[in-house]
Protein backbone atom coordinates (compact mmCIF):
# COMPACT_ATOMS: atom_id res chain seq x y z
CA UNK A 1 0.00 0.00 0.00
CA UNK A 2 1.36 3.21 -0.48
CA UNK A 3 0.53 5.29 1.92
CA UNK A 4 1.92 8.74 0.88
CA UNK A 5 0.19 9.00 -2.33
CA UNK A 6 -2.96 7.95 -0.23
CA UNK A 7 -2.54 11.12 1.94
CA UNK A 8 -1.84 13.45 -1.18
CA UNK A 9 -4.93 11.88 -2.86
CA UNK A 10 -6.74 12.62 0.45
CA UNK A 11 -5.33 16.05 0.55
CA UNK A 12 -6.45 16.65 -3.29
CA UNK A 13 -9.70 15.11 -2.40
CA UNK A 14 -10.29 17.83 0.44
CA UNK A 15 -8.98 20.80 -1.79
CA UNK A 16 -11.37 20.00 -4.87
CA UNK A 17 -14.57 19.06 -2.69
CA UNK A 18 -15.14 21.65 -0.18
CA UNK A 19 -15.38 24.60 -2.94
CA UNK A 20 -18.15 22.35 -4.22
CA UNK A 21 -19.83 21.55 -1.46
CA UNK A 22 -19.57 25.37 -0.24
CA UNK A 23 -20.87 26.57 -4.19
CA UNK A 24 -23.76 23.88 -3.83
CA UNK A 25 -24.83 24.09 -0.14
CA UNK A 26 -24.97 27.82 0.53
CA UNK A 27 -27.07 28.58 -2.38
CA UNK A 28 -30.07 26.58 -0.52
CA UNK A 29 -29.54 28.74 2.75
CA UNK A 30 -30.91 32.19 3.45
CA UNK A 31 -28.23 35.23 4.34
CA UNK A 32 -28.84 35.40 7.78
CA UNK A 33 -28.40 31.47 8.31
CA UNK A 34 -24.99 31.92 6.33
CA UNK A 35 -23.73 34.95 8.43
CA UNK A 36 -24.73 33.83 11.61
CA UNK A 37 -23.67 29.77 11.02
CA UNK A 38 -20.81 29.75 8.87
CA UNK A 39 -20.15 29.21 5.64
CA UNK A 40 -19.23 25.32 6.01
CA UNK A 41 -22.15 24.05 8.52
CA UNK A 42 -24.96 21.99 7.12
CA UNK A 43 -28.00 24.67 6.66
CA UNK A 44 -30.59 23.82 9.01
CA UNK A 45 -33.31 24.42 6.97
CA UNK A 46 -32.59 23.99 3.14
CA UNK A 47 -34.89 26.79 1.30
CA UNK A 48 -35.36 27.26 -3.02
CA UNK A 49 -35.86 30.87 -2.27
CA UNK A 50 -32.33 31.78 -3.83
CA UNK A 51 -32.99 30.33 -6.95
CA UNK A 52 -36.66 31.23 -7.51
CA UNK A 53 -35.59 35.05 -7.01
CA UNK A 54 -33.19 34.80 -9.94
CA UNK A 55 -35.73 35.14 -12.39
CA UNK A 56 -36.74 38.08 -11.23
CA UNK A 57 -33.60 39.68 -11.52
CA UNK A 58 -33.17 39.06 -15.45
CA UNK A 59 -31.32 35.64 -14.98
CA UNK A 60 -33.66 34.70 -17.51
CA UNK A 61 -32.42 36.75 -20.17
CA UNK A 62 -28.38 36.62 -19.21
CA UNK A 63 -29.09 32.97 -19.60
CA UNK A 64 -30.36 33.33 -23.42
CA UNK A 65 -27.95 36.28 -23.80
CA UNK A 66 -24.85 33.68 -22.66
CA UNK A 67 -26.34 30.82 -25.09
CA UNK A 68 -27.03 32.93 -28.13
CA UNK A 69 -23.49 34.70 -27.48
CA UNK A 70 -21.60 31.29 -26.78
CA UNK A 71 -23.91 29.45 -30.02
CA UNK A 72 -22.74 32.20 -31.86
CA UNK A 73 -19.36 32.12 -31.28
CA UNK A 74 -18.68 28.26 -31.52
CA UNK A 75 -20.56 28.55 -35.24
CA UNK A 76 -17.87 31.04 -36.42
CA UNK A 77 -15.17 29.88 -35.32
CA UNK A 78 -16.00 26.41 -36.75
CA UNK A 79 -17.25 27.78 -39.70
CA UNK A 80 -13.88 29.69 -40.27
CA UNK A 81 -10.97 27.63 -38.89
CA UNK A 82 -11.93 24.06 -40.05
CA UNK A 83 -11.60 25.37 -44.47
CA UNK A 84 -8.42 27.33 -42.89
CA UNK A 85 -6.45 24.59 -41.99
CA UNK A 86 -7.70 22.84 -44.64
CA UNK A 87 -5.76 25.16 -47.18
CA UNK A 88 -2.85 25.28 -44.31
CA UNK A 89 -2.36 21.60 -44.59
CA UNK A 90 -3.41 20.82 -48.44
CA UNK A 91 -2.30 24.31 -50.42
CA UNK A 92 1.20 23.60 -51.50
CA UNK A 93 1.32 27.86 -51.91
CA UNK A 94 4.15 28.67 -49.96
CA UNK A 95 2.56 32.38 -48.78
CA UNK A 96 -0.46 30.43 -47.76
CA UNK A 97 1.21 28.49 -45.25
CA UNK A 98 3.13 31.08 -43.38
CA UNK A 99 0.04 32.25 -42.80
CA UNK A 100 -0.03 29.42 -40.01
CA UNK A 101 2.75 31.38 -38.28
CA UNK A 102 0.89 34.58 -38.11
CA UNK A 103 -1.99 32.78 -36.49
CA UNK A 104 0.81 31.25 -33.70
CA UNK A 105 1.20 34.96 -33.75
CA UNK A 106 -2.57 35.71 -32.64
CA UNK A 107 -2.05 33.25 -29.39
CA UNK A 108 1.10 35.74 -28.06
CA UNK A 109 -1.64 38.39 -28.30
CA UNK A 110 -3.90 39.22 -25.20
CA UNK A 111 -7.21 41.06 -25.17
CA UNK A 112 -6.80 43.41 -23.02
CA UNK A 113 -3.85 45.29 -24.69
CA UNK A 114 -6.42 45.43 -27.92
CA UNK A 115 -9.32 46.59 -26.01
CA UNK A 116 -9.37 50.07 -26.91
CA UNK A 117 -8.74 49.69 -31.01
CA UNK A 118 -11.56 47.06 -30.53
CA UNK A 119 -13.49 49.22 -29.03
CA UNK A 120 -13.73 52.15 -31.49
CA UNK A 121 -14.10 49.67 -34.38
CA UNK A 122 -17.16 48.37 -33.00
CA UNK A 123 -18.51 51.77 -32.45
CA UNK A 124 -17.89 52.96 -35.79
CA UNK A 125 -19.45 50.00 -37.18
CA UNK A 126 -22.62 50.81 -35.15
CA UNK A 127 -22.46 47.49 -33.46
CA UNK A 128 -21.92 48.68 -29.52
CA UNK A 129 -24.20 47.08 -27.02
CA UNK A 130 -25.63 44.44 -28.86
CA UNK A 131 -24.65 40.45 -28.88
CA UNK A 132 -22.33 40.81 -32.12
CA UNK A 133 -20.33 43.36 -30.76
CA UNK A 134 -19.25 39.90 -27.79
CA UNK A 135 -19.67 37.33 -30.55
CA UNK A 136 -17.10 39.04 -32.96
CA UNK A 137 -14.05 39.76 -31.30
CA UNK A 138 -14.62 36.69 -29.32
CA UNK A 139 -14.19 34.38 -32.02
CA UNK A 140 -11.34 36.23 -33.56
CA UNK A 141 -9.40 36.00 -30.21
CA UNK A 142 -10.10 32.08 -30.79
CA UNK A 143 -9.39 31.35 -34.18
CA UNK A 144 -5.58 31.27 -33.41
CA UNK A 145 -6.13 28.07 -31.06
CA UNK A 146 -8.62 26.46 -33.23
CA UNK A 147 -6.89 26.49 -36.35
CA UNK A 148 -3.58 24.94 -34.48
CA UNK A 149 -5.73 22.21 -33.01
CA UNK A 150 -7.37 21.62 -36.54
CA UNK A 151 -4.67 21.59 -38.60
CA UNK A 152 -2.99 19.06 -36.44
CA UNK A 153 -6.05 16.98 -36.68
CA UNK A 154 -5.79 16.61 -40.23
CA UNK A 155 -2.30 16.36 -41.05
CA UNK A 156 -3.12 13.15 -39.44
CA UNK A 157 -5.11 12.29 -41.66
CA UNK A 158 -3.01 10.03 -44.04
CA UNK A 159 -2.32 11.66 -47.94
CA UNK A 160 -3.64 8.31 -49.41
CA UNK A 161 -7.39 8.54 -48.57
CA UNK A 162 -7.11 12.45 -50.35
CA UNK A 163 -5.23 10.86 -53.52
CA UNK A 164 -7.82 8.18 -53.65
CA UNK A 165 -10.81 10.15 -53.51
CA UNK A 166 -9.10 12.46 -56.02
CA UNK A 167 -8.18 9.66 -58.43
CA UNK A 168 -12.16 8.19 -58.46
CA UNK A 169 -13.09 11.87 -59.83
CA UNK A 170 -13.61 13.89 -56.32
CA UNK A 171 -13.76 17.79 -56.18
CA UNK A 172 -12.20 19.74 -53.94
CA UNK A 173 -15.86 20.47 -52.39
CA UNK A 174 -16.50 16.84 -51.87
CA UNK A 175 -13.12 15.77 -50.67
CA UNK A 176 -14.09 18.18 -47.93
CA UNK A 177 -17.54 17.01 -47.33
CA UNK A 178 -16.83 13.31 -47.38
CA UNK A 179 -13.24 12.88 -46.05
CA UNK A 180 -12.65 16.07 -43.90
CA UNK A 181 -15.53 16.85 -41.73
CA UNK A 182 -16.43 13.06 -40.83
CA UNK A 183 -12.38 12.38 -40.17
CA UNK A 184 -12.04 15.42 -37.88
CA UNK A 185 -14.70 15.50 -35.84
CA UNK A 186 -12.77 14.92 -32.51
CA UNK A 187 -10.62 18.33 -33.31
CA UNK A 188 -13.86 20.09 -34.08
CA UNK A 189 -15.60 18.85 -30.58
CA UNK A 190 -12.70 19.58 -28.92
CA UNK A 191 -12.67 22.99 -30.66
CA UNK A 192 -16.14 23.66 -29.76
CA UNK A 193 -16.06 22.80 -26.07
CA UNK A 194 -13.01 24.78 -25.89
CA UNK A 195 -14.37 27.88 -27.54
CA UNK A 196 -17.64 27.66 -25.99
CA UNK A 197 -16.30 27.42 -22.14
CA UNK A 198 -14.29 31.04 -23.29
CA UNK A 199 -17.19 32.64 -24.86
CA UNK A 200 -19.49 31.46 -21.97
CA UNK A 201 -17.01 32.69 -19.09
CA UNK A 202 -15.95 35.61 -21.13
CA UNK A 203 -16.15 39.21 -18.64
CA UNK A 204 -14.01 41.70 -20.67
CA UNK A 205 -16.07 42.42 -23.94
CA UNK A 206 -19.45 42.11 -22.63
CA UNK A 207 -18.08 44.71 -19.57
CA UNK A 208 -16.53 47.08 -22.29
CA UNK A 209 -18.77 46.69 -25.45
CA UNK A 210 -22.69 46.19 -24.08
CA UNK A 211 -23.94 48.92 -21.50
CA UNK A 212 -27.50 48.25 -20.94
CA UNK A 213 -29.39 44.86 -18.88
CA UNK A 214 -31.03 44.07 -22.25
CA UNK A 215 -27.62 42.85 -23.66
CA UNK A 216 -26.18 41.37 -20.11
CA UNK A 217 -24.76 37.75 -20.22
CA UNK A 218 -24.31 35.58 -17.11
CA UNK A 219 -20.69 36.95 -16.16
CA UNK A 220 -22.38 40.59 -15.49
CA UNK A 221 -25.34 39.31 -14.18
CA UNK A 222 -23.69 38.20 -11.02
CA UNK A 223 -22.91 41.51 -10.43
CA UNK A 224 -26.27 41.39 -9.36
CA UNK A 225 -25.75 40.12 -6.00
CA UNK A 226 -23.13 42.84 -4.73
CA UNK A 227 -24.40 46.16 -3.41
CA UNK A 228 -23.07 49.10 -1.87
CA UNK A 229 -22.57 47.52 1.75
CA UNK A 230 -22.61 43.94 0.94
CA UNK A 231 -23.38 41.09 -1.12
CA UNK A 232 -26.10 38.43 -1.30
CA UNK A 233 -23.73 35.46 -0.88
CA UNK A 234 -26.41 32.76 -1.37
CA UNK A 235 -27.79 33.52 -3.88
CA UNK A 236 -24.44 34.31 -5.74
CA UNK A 237 -23.50 31.14 -5.43
CA UNK A 238 -27.25 29.67 -6.13
CA UNK A 239 -26.75 31.62 -9.78
CA UNK A 240 -23.08 30.29 -9.89
CA UNK A 241 -24.37 26.63 -9.81
CA UNK A 242 -27.24 27.46 -12.56
CA UNK A 243 -24.83 29.13 -14.61
CA UNK A 244 -22.11 26.08 -14.23
CA UNK A 245 -25.25 22.89 -15.56
CA UNK A 246 -24.79 24.25 -18.85
CA UNK A 247 -21.08 24.29 -19.08
CA UNK A 248 -20.76 20.64 -17.24
CA UNK A 249 -23.64 19.18 -19.82
CA UNK A 250 -21.44 20.60 -22.39
CA UNK A 251 -18.23 18.97 -21.13
CA UNK A 252 -20.07 15.49 -20.28
CA UNK A 253 -21.48 15.30 -23.87
CA UNK A 254 -17.88 15.74 -25.46
CA UNK A 255 -15.52 14.72 -23.18
CA UNK A 256 -14.10 11.99 -24.92
CA UNK A 257 -13.80 13.29 -28.12
CA UNK A 258 -12.37 16.69 -26.04
CA UNK A 259 -9.52 14.51 -24.90
CA UNK A 260 -8.90 12.68 -28.02
CA UNK A 261 -9.04 15.82 -29.94
CA UNK A 262 -6.88 17.65 -28.18
CA UNK A 263 -4.13 14.90 -28.35
CA UNK A 264 -4.34 14.91 -32.37
CA UNK A 265 -1.03 15.42 -33.76
CA UNK A 266 1.18 14.81 -31.22
CA UNK A 267 1.64 10.86 -31.90
CA UNK A 268 4.07 12.58 -35.03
Amino acid sequence: MNIPAGILSAIWLAIVAVPIYFVVITGFRTPDAYTENGPLDLPTSATLENYTSLWGLGFATYLTNSLLVTAGTVALVLAVALPAAYAIVRNPNRLLRLSFGVFLLGLAIPAQAVIVPIYLIITRLQMYDSLAAIVLPSAAFSLPIAIVVLTSTLRDIPGELYEAMTMDGATTRRVFTRLVLPLSRPGLVSVGIFVGLGAWNGFLFPLVLTQSDSQRVLPLGLWNFQSQYGTNVPGLMAAVVLSALPVLALYLFGRRHLLSGLAAGFGK
